[in-house]
């Protein structure tokens, strides 16, 4: 794994992750250890310069459901979830998980969260 990886295991972590995306954007990554898209998306993901929560589906199976469940976001392997205020702002699947689009995405929820709200204002 790259230094950039965590992998979790449980719901105890999921949780966590939760209430660490109040401050500033998660990223998690469901990861399949036998597919070869997967594969194609880990590689992808060693180049996002940020911290990943990384999920192994066949090793966490309950907790990837839990993230389906908690979430609402439909399970898929590989896969990528921005969390931003406990909430998904972002996700993707299969050849869309590109460094550059979570780095994107979470370059938008980052500029979303330091916004000041304003009556009227407009995002």
């Amino acid at each position: 794994m790259g230094n950039n990886f965590s992998q979790i295991t449980d719901t105890e972590a999921l949780e966590s992750l939760i209430e660490r995306s109040q401050q500033q954007p998660v990223v998690i990554f469901k990861h399949s250890l036998t597919c070869p898209i997967s594969a194609s998306a880990f590689k992808q993901m060693t180049g996002y310069q940020g911290d990943v929560a990384l999920v192994e589906v066949q090793r966490a199976r309950s907790l990837s459901n839990e993230i389906e469940k908690r979430l609402g976001i439909r399970h898929e392997s590989p896969q990528v979830i921005v969390l931003s205020n406990g909430q998904v702002v972002w996700d993707a699947s299969h050849f869309k998980v590109t460094a550059d689009a979570v780095a994107e995405a979470v370059s938008q929820a980052q500029t979303k969260k330091q916004k000041p709200t304003a009556a009227g204002a407009n995002d």
